[in-house]
């Protein structure tokens, strides 16, 4: 870490903590071993226990935290300024890394190639905007008023590659170093992002989505969003493994299931719900996530709509909406009318996607 005091009136302090610093610190104290190059550790005796001992520092008192590093820096402060007078604490740039360590480089360098081209060719600005949080029209272009900036550069990093997405200030992207693959979000632009939060100055009051903010009151909800921002990208980047079937996949959703003291019925993937889960299906919803909206200009020139106005085919996407949620597929986002893909959907949909192509007869045989 590094703290920096500025000399001279209003006496600003600039603070940089490292958090991969902070966990090889932890460690000593636990007594785990490890391999580090950097910030880059390539190898940890106790991954269990790391990864909750970088979780524990989410919960830090951060105001209790800063003033005491305030006063090991400026110990002069109450004769200098005042008893009474304290630091309001903002945060001008955060990074969120999220590391996956390969058992050697070599593993890692027979993968990279295939990251970097799918990375490259898929990366679109609208899926960019997506990463980002950023709403797009439904052609995939942005509001006219948002005026967003996409840059994509690829580049040598060290003894690997990197392909990096910016949106304005807000980046997002990868690289391979050593046996590491790090994703990881920067984000210096909190104001492009919308949370769930009280209007500054009235805790009490009704909570609405509003910016956020550069002060450390919004850290935890940055945190969240910049956790989200890398599980987009990597669920993205994520492919399925050749040795699962078409017949493990929808094993489990062709089957009647009962919850709650309801009946739901099986899916019937390769016949009448084909249309709706191919809608479901499209890439583009799988980062900012499936609205009722969005899905009623999907389908309504297919067989599925049966012509029904807008009204009606609201509420038929909404049963079967549920009955995607209660098969597990889809999950409903909090305080949103919005659903993000389960891991098990994400599965579901990449088989679909795979065979979307492929005659609905032929469809039937793989599912048999």
């Amino acid at each position: 870490m590094s703290i920096r005091l500025q000399t001279w009136a209003p006496y600003e302090i600039q603070i940089a903590l490292n958090g991969r610093e902070w966990l090889k610190r932890m460690l000593d104290r636990s007594g785990c071993k490890y391999i580090i190059d950097g910030n880059k550790f390539l190898d940890i005796e106790d991954y269990g226990l790391a990864q909750d001992l970088l979780n524990s520092q989410r919960g830090t008192r951060w105001i209790d935290m800063l003033s005491v590093l305030t006063a090991g820096a400026f110990p002069s402060m109450s004769r200098v300024l005042d008893d009474r007078m304290s630091y309001t604490w903002t945060l001008w740039q955060s990074e969120w890394a999220k590391d996956y360590i390969f058992n050697d480089s070599r593993e890692l360098e027979k993968h990279m190639g295939q990251f970097l081209r799918y990375a490259f060719i898929t990366g679109t600005g609208e899926r960019v905007l997506r990463y980002m949080g950023k709403p797009v029209r439904e052609n995939g272009q942005p509001h006219w008023s948002s005026k967003p900036e996409i840059v994509t550069r690829l580049s040598q990093w060290y003894d690997g590659v990197r392909i990096r997405h910016w949106d304005g200030k807000n980046s997002l992207k990868f690289y391979n170093e050593h046996n590491v693959l790090r994703f990881e979000f920067t984000m210096n632009s909190p104001e492009k992002f919308k949370i769930y939060r009280t209007v500054e100055g009235d805790d009490g009051g009704t909570k609405k989505f509003l910016p956020m903010r550069k002060g450390i009151a919004d850290i935890a909800p940055r945190m969240d969003i910049s956790s989200s921002r890398i599980k987009n990208f990597t669920e993205h980047m994520a492919a399925m493994e050749e040795d699962v079937t078409v017949s493990e996949v929808l094993s489990e959703v062709s089957k009647k299931i009962k919850k709650g003291g309801k009946s739901y019925r099986a899916l019937d993937v390769t016949g009448k719900d084909l249309d709706f889960l191919r809608a479901v299906a499209d890439p583009k919803y799988h980062v900012g996530g499936i609205t009722n909206k969005h899905l009623q200009k999907i389908p309504d020139r297919t067989p599925w709509a049966k012509g029904m106005d807008s009204r009606r085919l609201s509420a038929r996407i909404s049963r079967h909406l549920r009955l995607l949620r209660e098969h597990g597929l889809i999950r409903k986002l909090p305080n949103q009318h919005k659903y993000m893909l389960t891991d098990k959907g994400r599965l579901l949909t990449v088989s679909l996607n795979q065979f979307l192509g492929a005659k609905i007869s032929d469809l039937s045989k793989l599912a048999s």
